[in-house]
């Protein structure tokens, strides 16, 4: 059965939501857990936030346009809020996690929740979230270009974070 989040509305819903994912306990069993806003598993979460229209039907690129910015202003928004609790973010190409440039080849997986990131995004917001062992990420995303955009918010533990 696929998973179904259910995005979040306002900034302080989706504020609420991450808050939430921090505190949360990581699923202890592999695979993905579904929860309200999204799944997790050993060592992460993921939420969907919010979601732009889908492209099914084709629409003209200023369709496309609006919806993205839609989604990046909300991601401004809580960029700014998060900046003001934890400093600027770091931001993390998670090209590199898709495997594309090892020399071992494409087959070694990264860690979650970066490996299912990279397969949605270019690029993360990121933030190391002081006494917790864990960081939190903040991306737009899409899986394909008829699916929705997503606002995304990745909480993974600090180990599988480049050194």
């Amino acid at each position: 059965m696929p998973i179904q989040p259910r995005p979040a509305g306002s900034t302080e819903e989706q504020l609420s939501i991450i808050d939430a994912l921090i505190a949360l306990p990581f699923p202890e069993q592999e695979g993905k857990s579904k929860t309200q806003h999204g799944w997790g598993g050993p060592g992460y979460h993921i939420a969907v936030l919010g979601e732009s229209r889908d492209f099914w039907d084709a629409p003209d690129p200023e369709t496309v346009t609006a919806a993205e910015e839609e989604l990046e202003a909300d991601l401004t928004a809580l960029v700014t809020v998060l900046a003001e609790r934890w400093g600027s973010p770091t931001v993390v190409d998670l090209w590199p996690y898709l495997g594309l440039d090892n020399p071992d080849g494409p087959d070694i997986e990264a860690p979650e929740p970066l490996g299912s990131l990279c397969n949605l995004a270019g690029s993360m917001q990121m933030w190391q979230l002081p006494s917790t062992g864990r960081w939190l990420g903040l991306t737009i995303g899409q899986v394909d270009r008829e699916f929705p955009f997503e606002l995304l918010a990745a909480v993974g533990e600090t180990s599988t974070l480049p050194k």
